[in-house]
């Protein structure tokens, strides 16, 4: 089959955060893969690539079951690969409203043109949920980034945010303590698997509602992701449910200065306990 690249949250191919998709034509697999693809193929192909996610599309009745492998495991959902995944869709079918089934749950996706012309595709996450962390966790986790208490923002706690998968929000005091990551790769990683943690979400808060974040990935097999629309989403769950917003409220989330590969989130959160919106550009690379 044949795997299609795109880099998403950007206009710019060398930019943003590469996603493989490959758009399967037959119907599923006996282990419910796509066409004749295994659970091991799959992976194999996502090892392959060697982005931090690769997607795989199957057309159904009503929209597409999808599933999302990195280089070392299937993970339940990813918001990157869902936007380049969407705008794919997109530039063969034409723009409008498209429903992923994912092993999160179903995302209902729409994709559309912006004011330039450029592709973009909005995904609706799952409901979110907030999760207390441990003080020996937070504890192993510092130690593991190298960070110190006195290094976290105060008015932003740490939590576990839930938004299709449980991601550690982590926030830095100053934009300077954010851009110095420099982690125990296996000593984090080997905390994650325990607790079922895809990233460790590290936050910097610029304004009210402009954030600058990077995603540590270890167990993904990646030092960090370059843009991680699931964790926005877990970010503005996160931020609601304690109360450190005002719904409705769009959030502009920068992430991968650090990496080289700058990328570009709007993150929409509405009143009440539904879905947060995500939205971004995505762009087919070379």
């Amino acid at each position: 089959m044949t795997v299609l690249r795109y880099a998403a949250f950007t206009r710019d191919p060398a930019a943003g955060n590469p996603a493989g998709v490959v758009l399967a034509p037959q119907a599923p697999g006996a282990d419910g893969g796509p066409g004749a693809l295994t659970d091991a193929g799959m992976l194999a192909i996502a090892a392959d690539v060697g982005y931090s996610e690769t997607a795989f599309l199957t057309r159904v009745a009503d929209g597409y079951a999808v599933r999302y492998f990195s280089p070392q495991a299937e993970v339940p959902f990813c918001g990157h690969a869902t936007i380049a995944s969407a705008v794919a869709v997109a530039e063969r079918d034409g723009v409008g409203p498209l429903l992923f089934h994912t092993a999160a749950g179903d995302i209902p996706v729409v994709t559309a043109r912006d004011a330039d012309g450029q592709l973009t595709a909005t995904l609706t996450s799952v409901p979110p949920t907030v999760a207390e962390v441990s003080d020996a966790d937070l504890a192993e986790v510092l130690a593991a980034l190298g960070w110190s208490p006195a290094d976290l923002d105060g008015t932003l706690p740490p939590r576990v945010g839930y938004a299709g998968a449980h991601h550690l929000l982590l926030a830095a005091g100053t934009r300077d303590r954010l851009a110095r990551l420099d982690y125990d790769f296996d000593r984090l990683r080997d905390l994650m698997l325990r607790r079922d943690w895809t990233t460790v979400k590290l936050v910097w808060r610029a304004s009210e509602t402009e954030f600058h974040v990077r995603d540590a990935f270890p167990v993904g097999g990646v030092v960090e992701d370059p843009a991680t629309g699931a964790s926005a989403a877990a970010l503005g769950g996160y931020l609601r449910a304690l109360g450190l917003v005002a719904p409705p409220v769009r959030l502009s989330v920068h992430q991968g200065e650090d990496l080289g590969r700058p990328g570009h989130l709007t993150v929409d959160i509405p009143e009440g306990t539904g879905g947060i919106r995500v939205t971004g550009n995505a762009v087919a690379m070379p």
